[in-house]
């Protein structure tokens, strides 16, 4: 009986290599051999081998190079992608470029490396992106543009969606209040000095809303930008840059009536240029920020700010939702804004429709 069992065995065993080997399904048949067998040992039960290799859980890998943390606005934007990310049960690859565009490039370079699923990028500026954008089509990795844009040929060929704020209309949405306020203070025929804090050189939003405001003072010649310079977005920068707008005008003998900075942390930085000048700011000088952050809230209801326009950094659900989108075979829409309001503690009283109270919201704020 032994024998017997011994014999079947081989054969099992023969027939499972063959199987394995051609991928037939039917069991040969049984060959006579004549040679004798000896004798096998039946299989003793036992557990099967461990494996090693991790279950494919379905979870998304998403690569994301933020552009740093300059800002508050930043740092709220970062914390919406994370938190997004990490409710949708997703992993976050995150990159902070620290303002280095180089930094952004190897970051996309590794998250290539790495196969990620999605790759999320905050571009520091629109030009220079040519070679790596081909290199993440080649990969067939999608890629989300979040805030800011790229600029290259076929550029839309390269991005699945772009969910980010209007910059254009932020700069016309902040010419339009100060049109709107001179009229209601009686000196919109006046001549007013414009100094502008521009953002960071050759990025969306500075090329952007320096094209809004113009658009809509244009019409005005009486309202001039007599100085213009960059301030990167930072708050240090700013109160420099303002610290020689005011010296400047001073040697000049025009006084400044109106700052327009293209983000909320440099016009809290010129704030302080401008009381360390003596002056008062949201009285001698009227201030206009972007952004809407919480300090920019602060500031407007303590009378030291005059305005702000909302950019949105909370652009993490958008990102998200573009992505269940792509996964689910929907295609999403190429460009997607954010709303663009108006927060102050003068307009906003008397043309609520237009205006938005900027105390009234300072409880909502965020970031």
């Amino acid at each position: 009986m032994k024998k017997v069992l011994s014999i079947l065995l081989v054969l099992v065993l023969v027939a499972a290599l063959a199987a394995c080997g051609n991928g037939a399904q039917d069991t040969p048949a049984p060959v006579d051999d004549p040679t004798p067998t000896p004798d096998v040992a039946p299989p003793v039960d036992e557990d099967p081998p461990a494996d090693d290799t991790p279950a494919n859980d379905g979870t998304l890998r998403i690569g994301f190079s933020q552009i740093g943390s300059e800002s508050d606005w930043r740092v709220g934007n970062t914390e919406s992608v994370r938190q997004a990310v990490a409710d949708a049960g997703w992993e976050l690859i995150f990159n902070d470029a620290n303002q280095q565009q180089h930094n952004q490039i190897q970051a996309i370079q590794d998250f290539i490396t790495q196969g990620v699923d999605y790759i999320v990028l905050a571009p520091i500026v629109e030009t220079g992106w040519d070679s790596i954008m081909m290199d993440v089509a080649e990969a067939g990795i999608p890629l989300i543009l979040m805030d800011r844009s790229i600029d290259m040929p076929n550029q839309e060929d390269y991005f699945v969606s772009w969910v980010t704020n209007n910059f254009e209309d932020e700069g016309r949405r902040a010419g339009e209040w100060l049109l709107d306020f001179l009229e209601e203070e009686g000196r919109l025929g006046d001549d007013i000095n414009i100094v502008e804090l521009q953002g960071t050189v050759g990025s969306g939003p500075a090329i952007d809303r320096a094209a809004g405001f113009r658009e809509i003072i244009g019409g005005h010649a009486n309202l001039e930008i007599t100085q213009s310079q960059t301030g990167d977005f930072t708050t240090e920068l700013g109160m420099q840059v303002m610290e020689s707008f005011l010296g400047r005008a001073s040697a000049e003998g025009r006084p400044i009536d109106v700052l327009y900075a293209h983000n909320d942390g440099m016009a809290l930085g010129a704030i302080q240029a401008i009381r360390d000048a003596g002056l008062v700011p949201g009285e001698d000088i009227i201030i206009i920020g972007v952004d809407a952050v919480l300090l920019a809230f602060e500031a407007i209801v303590a009378g030291d700010m005059n305005v702000t326009v909302e950019c949105s950094p909370l652009l993490g659900p958008t990102v998200v939702q573009v992505i269940r989108d792509i996964e689910a075979g929907i295609t999403p829409e190429q460009i997607i804004f954010s709303d663009v309001r108006v927060f102050d503690e003068t307009l906003s009283l008397i043309f609520p429709d237009r205006y938005l109270s900027a105390a009234d919201d300072l409880p909502n704020r965020v970031y």
